[in-house]
């Protein structure tokens, strides 16, 4: 079961890194933000569960979240096998591996450069 999550998380880790532009943010905790709002957001659209969009910032991780929604499911069909505890562990653990890879596992020097 623990190879099948790594599977499926890495396979929804590389559609991120090759279609969506959000990842490239220029500063650590703007990709902190983005990548708590977009992935949480996707999660509840995923599960069926009510979305705040009461900030602009919130709007904005909400349109991401949708398209990466509906292309998740369009994509990988084994979402749909499965329930929304399976789901919430699944991006956990996508949300965990993101920020590793693009922040505290990032070798981009600007993220943490004080004056940027």
């Amino acid at each position: 079961m623990e190879d099948m999550m790594k599977d499926q998380v890495d396979q929804l880790v590389d559609y991120i890194m090759k279609w969506c532009l959000w990842q490239f943010n220029s500063r650590a905790w703007d990709r902190k933000d983005q990548n708590e709002g977009i992935l949480t957001k996707t999660t509840q659209i995923l599960c069926n569960e009510p979305v705040e969009n009461d900030t602009p910032a919130d709007r904005c991780y909400w349109v991401e979240a949708v398209m990466l929604a509906r292309d998740f499911k369009s994509t990988y069909p084994w979402l749909s096998t499965m329930d929304n505890n399976e789901i919430k562990l699944l991006m956990t653990s996508l949300k965990e591996r993101i920020d590793y890879l693009t922040i505290s596992g990032s070798l981009n020097k600007e993220l943490t450069n004080p004056t940027y």
